[in-house]
């Protein structure tokens, strides 16, 4: 994971490579940037070189090289229930103003049939904002799956909830305007 990072971070700002613009080919397309690719959904990274076999292939395009990146998915899981769904569980919650500030960070998986369920908890500050957020996921709608090779298949997202909103946690650092 940490070597994909860094091949990635040396291709969106590499200076050797940037110079000579290789030639980008996700999941099978050409593309001509690949800035908005989250480093999480990579899979894989190939760097070809400008040799006569990748120019055979992939064109006179290729003359500077080629980085082939795959993604986890064809498609990624997309969230039916209106906006995102950390969004939609913060609206679904119940958590007064009047409350303390609260957080609960957990990762979280969609399975091939859309549903989700909770991996793990990663943060919890309030035990009933936990059960609240946690109950909110269980009754979430479903998802439209991530897709590979025309296939649903699992996918999994970090969700991070603090309320009420704006409101910082207590002992955090926070900007006052004099």
């Amino acid at each position: 994971m940490i070597r994909r990072l860094l091949l990635l971070a040396a291709l969106l700002g590499g200076p050797s490579l940037r110079a000579q613009h290789p030639l980008y080919i996700v999941n099978g397309t050409p593309r001509e940037e690949i800035a908005e690719i989250d480093p999480d959904e990579i899979e894989t990274i190939e760097e070809l070189p400008a040799d006569e076999e990748s120019i055979a292939r992939y064109g006179v395009q290729a003359s500077n090289g080629v980085i082939v990146i795959t993604l986890k998915y064809d498609s990624p899981a997309v969230f039916e229930g209106g906006g995102s769904f950390a969004d939609y569980i913060a609206r679904q919650v119940d958590w007064g103003r009047n409350e303390p500030a609260a957080r609960v960070v957990l990762r979280y998986r969609i399975g091939p049939e859309g549903e989700t369920s909770v991996g793990e908890i990663l943060e919890s500050t309030d035990s009933r904002l936990k059960r609240r957020v946690l109950k909110a996921v269980a009754e979430a709608p479903r998802w439209t799956p991530a897709m590979k090779n025309g296939r649903p298949v699992e996918s999994e997202g970090v969700l991070r909830i603090q309320l009420p909103e704006g409101k910082p946690l207590p002992g955090e650092p926070y900007l006052r305007m004099l």
